[in-house]
């Protein structure tokens, strides 16, 4: 879109331009960049602050931009006070006191994803929701490209949304996190899914409803709404006057699982699209991520056999339900990036046969008595590590689950090896997150492969 287009939409929206507005950007990490070179390519004056006395990426960004003014080592009041527009990373709260009252002060909330909205021409996929939003997320954008689209993927995942409009496309998919969500106000996606909704991020969220209220922004406009009718919250997220496409692992709806002469099938109303087992992820959660995007894709007018084609070359993401190995009959998966209850129950779910579980880390505020029930139905034995190993372990005392405590990874793994048996599948999926021992869940993950390789030899 032409800048002056845009800088009119930013006007309309937010009383944004570039001759009045002093912009503060609150965070330097990737997403601040981007933030600081769309202002910089719209003429726009901004400072950055961080409360980190050297956030990870301040000398790219002092090369990029060395005449930008920057606070680092707290939240100054005077750079806050002086500021008309304030647009805030999605790792920080709002809830932050100087954030607080420079918006009581009258300082607009603006969202890199309400600058990504005011830019484009082409129209956006959203999908959001607790679990299977990144897998959703790159299915659709292989989907894209295997029917001829030239698509740009990114948001929450990947490639911060702004840095997507330096390439041209003809159609964006994007992850969108609650943190995103909660500040943005002018996102009108042609498509947009929330995916399911489980207790998470409850150390940012009052409550469960009030998540769940944030991921129901990614629907606001008049889009086509994808609704999973096996989630009752999102169920009730279903607009009667708006067009919606349902999907469901459970029931009939526009995109469902249904059997068929030579196996169950993915189906489109009463049309089989392909086989589940053609399908290359473990587990019944994936199947329902595969329709989701099938739905989204349909929506937004992808050829259908390109769209199957693409789901049967589909390779699945790193650190989600990712095979690692088999060795000695046990088949070894790193289901890492299942930082909160819902991902580990889906997890297991997915599994006929009972499975040896590794799980813990940092519960994040959440009531680990839910993941009972399915420990108790899915679990041979239960390996616990990290800050919040012993609210699992109180959860599971009635359970009847062994439960063996590790003290890091190498551990965790070697009481695994020790409990399971030819034909058996070893699980990673904390249902926490992992910053109380690891860098992040990538890295737990890693740890994890190591381990596993390291029985191997």
């Amino acid at each position: 879109m032409e800048t002056a287009a845009v800088l009119d939409l930013l006007k309309k929206h937010f009383a944004l331009d570039p001759q009045n507005a002093k912009v503060l950007v609150v965070g330097l990490g990737s997403t601040g960049i981007s933030v600081a070179r769309y202002l910089q390519n719209k003429g726009f004056k901004f400072a950055i602050i961080d409360s980190r006395v050297k956030p990870p990426l301040i000398d790219e960004f002092l090369e990029l931009m060395p005449d930008t003014p920057v606070f680092t080592g707290g939240f100054d009041d005077a750079a806050f006070k002086v500021a008309t527009h304030l647009i805030v990373s999605p790792g920080l709260s709002l809830n932050e006191k100087p954030i607080m009252k420079a918006i009581a002060n009258g300082s607009k909330i603006v969202s890199d994803i309400d600058l990504f909205a005011c830019s484009v021409n082409a129209p956006i996929i959203a999908i959001t929701g607790s679990n299977g939003k990144s897998t959703v997320t790159t299915m659709v954008g292989d989907m894209a490209k295997a029917a001829g689209k030239q698509v740009a993927v990114g948001g929450n995942l990947g490639v911060p949304a702004l840095d997507l409009l330096a390439e041209p496309a003809d159609l964006y998919v994007l992850e969108l996190s609650s943190f995103q969500l909660e500040r943005t106000s002018v996102l009108n996606a042609a498509a947009a899914t929330v995916l399911n909704v489980s207790a998470d991020h409850l150390d940012r969220h009052a409550d469960i409803a009030e998540y769940a209220q944030e991921k129901q922004q990614v629907f606001r406009g008049d889009g086509t709404m994808v609704i999973n009718i096996d989630d009752p919250v999102v169920g009730a997220m279903k607009d009667q006057d708006r067009k919606t496409l349902t999907f469901s692992v459970k029931k009939p709806a526009d995109f469902y699982l249904a059997p068929q002469a030579s196996g169950e099938y993915l189906m489109y109303q009463d049309q089989p699209l392909m086989p589940v087992d053609a399908v290359p992820l473990e587990g019944r959660h994936n199947a329902a991520n595969a329709l989701a995007a099938l739905a989204l894709g349909v929506a937004m007018g992808l050829d259908v056999v390109a769209m199957c084609e693409a789901l049967r070359n589909f390779k699945g993401l790193e650190h989600r339900m990712q095979r690692v190995a088999k060795i000695r009959g046990v088949t070894w998966v790193n289901d890492s990036k299942a930082t909160n209850i819902g991902a580990c129950i889906a997890a297991l779910e997915g599994y006929a046969r009972k499975v040896v579980l590794i799980a813990g880390g940092d519960a994040k505020g959440a009531d680990m008595n839910e993941l009972a029930p399915v420990i108790k139905e899915k679990a041979k034995g239960v390996v616990l590590m990290g800050k919040d190993a012993p609210l699992i372990e109180q959860a599971l005392k009635d359970s009847s689950v062994p439960v063996y405590a590790a003290e890091n990874m190498k551990q965790a793994v070697k009481i695994a090896a020790s409990l399971a048996s030819n034909g058996d599948s070893v699980l990673l999926s904390p249902a926490c997150a992992s910053l109380d021992q690891y860098k992040n869940y990538q890295d737990r993950g890693n740890k994890f492969t190591k381990a596993v390789l390291a029985l191997a030899t």
